[in-house]
């Protein structure tokens, strides 16, 4: 199998992209490594139909991950559970799009 036959980008839940945005922000604020890329994309994303490269994705939700562990210490549970959240519908979503579909058809 071929990397040809997955789709190079996703659509995402208008709510998810802005949790992202304001997320990928704090981690943009903190110097994350690689969080500019995904950040102007999650922002240009309100003016678009919240569609990304699967790759941007991932590299949102690998710098979430970043910022989640940088943070663990000193931010409210609830604050991480949210960068958390966030994250991981990012990473999952990414991964459903790499997944082949499954067939219907028996061996």
């Amino acid at each position: 199998m071929t990397s040809a036959s997955f789709s190079s980008t996703l659509t995402l839940p208008a709510s998810v992209c802005d949790q992202a945005a304001q997320h990928l922000e704090q981690a943009a604020k903190r110097t994350v490594d690689g969080a500019g890329i995904p950040l102007k994309a999650f922002r240009a994303a309100a003016d678009s139909d919240y569609t990304f490269p699967v790759a941007v994705v991932e590299q949102a939700a690998a710098c979430l991950l970043v910022l989640a562990t940088e943070t663990a210490q000193t931010v409210r549970p609830s604050a991480l559970r949210a960068t958390i959240s966030v994250a991981l519908s990012l990473r999952d979503a990414a991964q459903a799009v790499r997944r082949p579909a499954l067939t219907t058809r028996f061996w």
